[in-house]
């Protein structure tokens, strides 16, 4: 089975400064990694070391060791995504005269009730 050469981890920032030529290598651009920083909180200035691997994430090395990055809210955020869904359809069933709809609604939001039931340890983990 062939596998797909992985490429070295670039690094696109250094003692504080962005370095322009990795960044154009990977077809990233300043206003990516500006992005990318801002998600974790940091400016270009709070980090010694910046390398992006052959998938596109950024790893950082920060030049205060007690500086905390921030961990992504992204699973806390689809979670209460999927609960505000369950809840429109909960209120869509219930605004609705057509009965053949609201059973559908009613349907939908007990199947949504179900999968979070089983992914709430997953996403709030």
């Amino acid at each position: 089975m062939k596998v797909a050469p992985q490429k070295e981890s670039q690094a696109v920032i250094m003692d504080g400064k962005v370095l322009d030529k990795p960044l154009d290598t990977l077809n990233l651009t300043r206003s990516w990694l500006d992005g990318a920083l801002e998600k974790m909180g940091l400016t270009v200035e709070n980090v010694f070391l910046a390398q992006v691997d052959s998938y596109g994430e950024l790893t950082v090395d920060l030049y205060a060791d007690n500086f905390k990055v921030p961990q992504p809210q992204d699973k806390p955020q689809l979670y209460a995504l999927l609960k505000k869904c369950e809840a429109d359809l909960e209120m869509f069933s219930l605004s609705t005269e057509n009965e053949k709809a609201k059973k559908m609604y009613e349907q939908c939001s007990e199947q949504l009730q179900a999968s979070l039931k089983v992914l709430k340890p997953l996403i709030q983990s």
